[in-house]
C-alpha cells in the first residue's frame, strides 16, 4: 500500500506571504503612478496569483487594465518578488514541526499552488522548506488549476499518491473545492487568505493551529 500524502496549499497555509506579496504589488503598481493598496483591499486575492492582484489593485485605483499593459506589469511583478523573497515571508507556527511529524509517521509530502512554479520552488528553497516535499506545483504546471480536480491530481500523480490515500491542507475556496472536486479530504486554516470564515466552506476539519495537525489526525480522515 502507498504511504499516505498530505498536500499544501502554500500562500496563506504554509507560509504567510502577504507581506512580500503586497509590496511587490505596489512596486509594481507605482509605474503607473498609483497610490499603494493595503492587504484589506485584497485579502481574498492574496494567494490567487500576481495577475488577479494586479488587475484588482488597478480597478482599485481607477485605472482598468487593457489587453496589453498586463504582460509588462506582470514582468515587473515577478521580477521584484523574485529579487526580494523571501523578505518578510515565513512558515505559520507550528508547520515545520508538523511536517517533522508526518514525515517521521512515513507521510509523504507536496505542495499544489495557484503560485507559478517558478516562483513557488524558489520561495520554498529560500526558506530551505525544499527537503519536506516529494513535488511541488504550480498555477502553470499543468494545463488547469485549482480549483480543477486535474491540478490536485496531477500533484498526487506526480508524489507517487494515490486519491484514497491523501488530504488536501489549504486556507481558502480553492483548496477546499479542488479536494471535493477530486475526492479527497480537506483540512482548512483560519489564518490565512479567505474572505470568508473557512468553516463555511466545508472543509473536513478545520485546524486552528499547526499543532492538531498530526499523523493520527490525517489517518482519521483517511479512515471515514
Amino acid at each position: 500500500m502507498k504511504s499516505p500524502l498530505v498536500v499544501f496549499d502554500l500562500d496563506g497555509t504554509l507560509i504567510d506571504t502577504a507581506p512580500d506579496l503586497i509590496a511587490s504589488l505596489n512596486h509594481t503598481i507605482a509605474s503607473l503612478d498609483l497610490a499603494p493598496v493595503n492587504y484589506e483591499n485584497l485579502t481574498h486575492l492574496v494567494g490567487h496569483g500576481a495577475q488577479a492582484m494586479i488587475e484588482r489593485a488597478c480597478r482599485l485605483r481607477g485605472h482598468p487594465l487593457e489587453s496589453g499593459d498586463l504582460p509588462p506589469l506582470l514582468q515587473r511583478f515577478i521580477a521584484f518578488y523574485t529579487d526580494t523573497m523571501p523578505g518578510d515571508s515565513k512558515p505559520f507556527p507550528g508547520i515545520v514541526n508538523a511536517m517533522d511529524a508526518l514525515k517521521a509517521a512515513g507521510f509523504g509530502l507536496a505542495v499544489c499552488t495557484n503560485k507559478l512554479e517558478k516562483l513557488a520552488v524558489t520561495l520554498i528553497e529560500r526558506l530551505n522548506l525544499t527537503h519536506y516535499f516529494d513535488v511541488i506545483t504550480g498555477g502553470d504546471t499543468f494545463t488547469v488549476r485549482k480549483p480543477d480536480a486535474q491540478h490536485l491530481i496531477g500533484t498526487i500523480e506526480r508524489a507517487g499518491g494515490t486519491l484514497s490515500r491523501t488530504v488536501m491542507v489549504g486556507d481558502s475556496a480553492n483548496d477546499i473545492l479542488v479536494a471535493h472536486n477530486a475526492g479527497v479530504p480537506s483540512i482548512a486554516v483560519p489564518f490565512g487568505y479567505s474572505d470568508v470564515g473557512v468553516e463555511t466552506l466545508g472543509p473536513s476539519r478545520v485546524i486552528t493551529h499547526y499543532d492538531e495537525l498530526t499523523p493520527d489526525l490525517v489517518r482519521g480522515l483517511l479512515a471515514a
